[in-house]
This record gives C-alpha cells, structure tokens and sequence, in this order.
C-alpha cells in the first residue's frame, strides 16, 4: 500500500512533466518593460509564433522598431508597435527565426533585440 509520502513525491513528478510538456506547445507570450529609458530585459529569446509585449513604465513616449531588416534598401519589411504613452502596451508576434535587432524611434539610444528560434528546435 503507498504511503502518504510516496503519493506526493508521485503527484509532485506528475505536476513536473505536465509543466515541461506545457513549456513546449505552441505560441507563449513574453514582457517587455520599458522603464528608465530601457528595455527591460534588452535581449530576450523566443520560439517563432510567440509574441512579445512592450509596456511604457516612463511618462515619455516610446516604441519599438525594428532595425534595418530591409529599410535601408527602401523596402518596408520591418515591424513597430508605434508610440506607446505611460501604461500603454503593444504586442508582436514573430514568425520568422533570426536577430530581430529594435529601438525606440524617439530615443535612438535605447535599443534591444529579440532572438527568435525555430519552433521545432
């Protein structure tokens, strides 16, 4: 007959593989804070299909923009959330793997990227 003890060990190792079997499937949601003129975190890595969220902490508006990706050459293959005021909040989804280099477009020296890997990787 199991113990009490071995009931919870097993539900606790049960409760661990449904986790790491949920941290795989499809698209998840990531956060971004902008906060103090920064990207909070500056560098983040994704799956393709999930989608990031830059929310405004400072009272100046900003966005996030991506870098190059087809504007020097004059055509417009990058993304923006455009200008987010104080507690506003702009959501990307990326389908496409690579460096997703990005910064605010008032605030040229406030920068980050978004590494995207394949879903199935």
């Amino acid at each position: 007959m199991p113990t009490r003890r071995d009931m919870m060990r097993g539900l606790g190792a049960s409760l661990a593989l449904a986790a790491a079997a949920r941290a795989h499937d499809g698209p998840h949601e990531h956060e971004v804070r902008i906060a103090r003129f920064a990207f909070l975190p500056a560098r983040i890595v994704i799956r393709a299909g999930d989608s990031v969220t830059w929310t405004n902490g400072d009272a100046a508006p900003h966005t996030a923009t991506a870098r190059g990706e087809g504007r020097e050459t004059g055509q417009e293959t990058g993304w923006d959330t455009g200008a987010l005021a104080k507690g506003e909040a702009a959501r990307i989804t990326f389908d496409t793997p690579g460096e997703h280099a990005y910064l605010c477009t008032y605030h040229p020296h406030m920068t980050g990227t978004v590494t995207v890997l394949p879903r199935d990787g």
